[in-house]
């Protein structure tokens, strides 16, 4: 395996592409540990995928916002690397598949040509931060949120506090009360405020979905813009401090809050604030301002439309009227998230010639092109159309959100887009009413994890299993009901009603829908039926499907495929040997120091103070596992430290205890001089800790 050279200019970026392609050197020679890799690798956007042997790439786009040049650069990525396929997740990411590990340094390098970045858009980083795709476009909105989306993104990437945390963290920015950034399920929510005249945000923390989903707990009604990046910063550092790392089901900042409480919470981040780089953060919008002669100097040509009424449907349903007068947004619905490179570069240049060279990836996994002048509508209906991009139903009841499940993913369990594309066809073909309708989502993950946000959706579907009585295991779905998104931060969850073979899904679909439309009250939505029909009614409605003991052959074969289902994890990772993890926690803690260094030489005193914290909570983690200590969160490596070496004089830290030691961080304001006794401290307790351990080493060859 040939060394990799970035040709970047970017040497920040330049030197992360030339670690990534030292560190898989490292792995594939079997001198790295195979979970410190993994951990490396996501933080990369590296992703095993359930094929052995190739890797799903996720590229991070902050709040779905592309130009042209970036998707061309996407498109060209994909081909050369992957299959020409796109996928847009409810992050608003893309995600390629079918990647070689040894190529991705390559990929990334390439990436960078045009801006895009795959850094954090995997692993226990600050994931993609989201936004409301209407963002500056948006009639209703009090200001634009892209100015304050794009600063949290710049500040928080490559930041060392978010960078091996014990969990995902996620943001997301709202434009209106509307909340369709769908803040109430984010680690921290922001929904854009204005008040005396001031531009502010609410804010809400400790949302989130998987198998236990929680609601985000409001903590501001208004926030300055520029205090949410120190806020912001705040959490983070207290999440990675005291967040559980070992036990993964319980490592997100949502079961902290709820152990230790929301006020305890928030005392923690103020005893932050002396530590951190900024007590105020104003952020400009300047750069992000929309420059209207670049579309009114679009030549418009003459274009003669014989399909009217299926231009009249389409300017109806997928044409939205902007707040810049004239200008129009086009909703293009991309059928399970997925479009292809041939249709991704018409639709760049597109934007280019004739928009002003911007679209933006939706939560619902669609495309949203954005100032387009109504004299060019006749051209942008021909354009789509040949694309396949005038399909009606755009973020309607027909357009069914559901992530990859068993198709690439480690952790599916049943499929999910082969039965969403089964019900999209039940609502096609035998429900039109519902084809544009936006009463009703529906919603659709592969497992409990919630990729595809099935528990927050008014009709929900989870993949699974279920056992018939001779114990054949078969793919199963768990239908939820009910949830959904009210608006200013706040929503609901869905109640799981009943579990059914996966081949019964369309008539649960069926009946779901005949039911409310033959029972429902004048201008009753879905939410309210539930409500007043109640969980029981529909689980005796529906718990005829749930029997196991009339299985047919065909139930024991999941949607898109064809043959007989088995439950089973993918392989995905690539296998290594496991070598020893103490080492390599003490050389990732000479490293860290050399970071730190790194950043004091640059006068970044908030980096290089954080680089050597984390430092030290290596170098004490990795003494902690040589004697099988657990180690689940920071705050109890710090205080089994102290008492395990420093109490006992195991090891001596010059009269003062470990956690004094250590929370020097949170105790001084970033300084230079700080800076440089911090790392000095790091670098010495280093030298302890690994003299220590050469010792015992030592002495137990003896």
């Amino acid at each position: 395996m040939q060394s990799f050279r970035s040709e970047i200019e970017n040497p920040f970026v330049s030197e992360e592409i030339i670690e990534l392609d030292r560190k898989i050197r490292l792995f594939r020679n079997e001198k790295m540990d195979e979970d410190k890799f993994k951990s490396l690798r996501l933080a990369r956007g590296i992703y095993g995928q359930r094929q052995p042997g190739v890797q799903m790439v996720r590229i991070k786009l902050p709040f779905g916002r592309v130009t042209g040049d970036q998707l061309l650069r996407i498109c060209d990525v994909s081909d050369e690397y992957s299959r020409g396929r796109l996928h847009i997740t409810t992050r608003q990411d893309i995600q390629i598949h079918y990647v070689s590990l040894d190529r991705t340094p390559e990929l990334w390098n390439e990436l960078d040509k045009d801006d895009v970045t795959i850094r954090e858009a995997c692993g226990n980083t600050v994931r993609n931060i989201t936004g409301s795709p209407e963002a500056g476009i948006d009639p209703d909105e009090p200001f634009d949120i892209t100015p304050y989306a794009h600063a949290t993104f710049k500040y928080l990437l490559r930041n060392p506090m978010n960078q091996e945390m014990g969990r995902k963290f996620k943001i997301s920015f709202s434009s209106t009360d509307q909340d369709t950034a769908l803040s109430y399920i984010h680690d921290v929510g922001l929904i854009a405020k204005i008040k005396d005249g001031q531009k502010g945000f609410k804010v809400i923390v400790g949302g989130g979905l998987g198998s236990q989903p929680r609601s985000a707990e409001p903590v501001y009604d208004f926030l300055p813009t520029d205090q949410i990046i120190p806020f912001i910063e705040g959490v983070i550092r207290v999440f990675d401090r005291y967040g559980e790392r070992s036990k993964r089901m319980k490592a997100r900042m949502k079961f902290l809050i709820k152990d230790i409480g929301l006020e305890a919470f928030l005392d923690l981040v103020e005893k932050e604030k002396l530590a951190l780089a900024y007590q105020s953060y104003p952020i400009s919008e300047e750069g992000f301002e929309f420059d209207r002669s670049v579309v009114d100097n679009i030549k418009v040509p003459k274009i003669d439309i014989k399909d009217v009424q299926g231009y009249e449907q389409w300017i109806k349903h997928n044409v939205f009227d902007q707040k810049q007068s004239g200008l129009h947004s086009i909703g293009i619905k991309v059928r399970l998230g997925d479009f292809y490179t041939p249709q991704a570069r018409k639709l760049a240049n597109l934007i280019k010639d004739y928009a002003a060279n911007e679209l933006r990836f939706t939560l619902r996994q669609d495309i949203l092109l954005r100032h387009v002048k109504s004299e060019l509508l006749p051209l942008f209906y021909l354009e789509l159309k040949e694309l396949g991009f005038t399909e009606i139903g755009f973020n309607a009841t027909s357009d069914i959100t559901a992530c990859p499940g068993t198709d690439t993913c480690n952790l599916g369990i049943a499929s999910s887009t082969g039965i969403a594309d089964v019900l999209e066809d039940v609502i096609d073909q035998e429900y039109p009413q519902y084809k544009n309708n936006r009463d009703i989502y529906i919603k659709i993950s592969g497992c409990m994890n919630a990729c595809g946000q099935h528990n927050m959706a008014h009709i929900g579907f989870q993949g699974m299993t279920m056992r018939t009585p001779d114990k054949r295991v078969a793919p199963a779905l768990q239908v939820l009901l009910g949830g959904g998104a009210l608006g200013n931060g706040e929503g609901r969850f869905a109640d799981k009603v009943v579990k059914i073979p996966s081949k019964r899904g369309p008539q649960a679909l069926r009946l779901i829908l005949d039911d409310y439309d033959k029972n429902k009250q004048d201008g009753e939505n879905f939410m309210n039926y539930y409500d007043r029909k109640e969980q029981t009614y529909f689980y005796d409605y529906l718990k005829h499907l749930s029997s196991a003991e009339d299985l047919s052959a065909e139930d024991f074969v999941d949607w898109g495929n064809v043959e007989k289902y088995e439950q089973k994890i993918g392989v995905g990772e690539c296998a290594g040997v496991v070598i020893d993890l103490v080492a390599t926690l003490l050389l990732e803690s000479e490293e860290k120091t050399e970071k730190a260094l790194a950043s004091l030489e640059e006068g970044n005193w908030a980096h290089s103070i954080y680089n050597s914290y984390s430092s030290m909570i290596n170098t004490a983690k990795a003494l902690l596992i040589s004697e099988n200590k657990k180690t689940n969160t920071q705050i109890g490596i710090i205080n089994q430290f102290e008492e395990l070496f420093v109490a006992n004089g195991r090891i001596s830290l010059n009269t003062t205890t470990f956690p004094d030691y250590v929370y020097q961080i949170n105790r001084n304001k970033p300084s230079k001089d700080f800076a440089k006794s911090y790392m000095e401290d790091a670098k010495a307790f280093s030298e302890k800790a690994k003299a220590f351990r050469t010792l015992e080493l030592a002495d137990a060859d003896k």
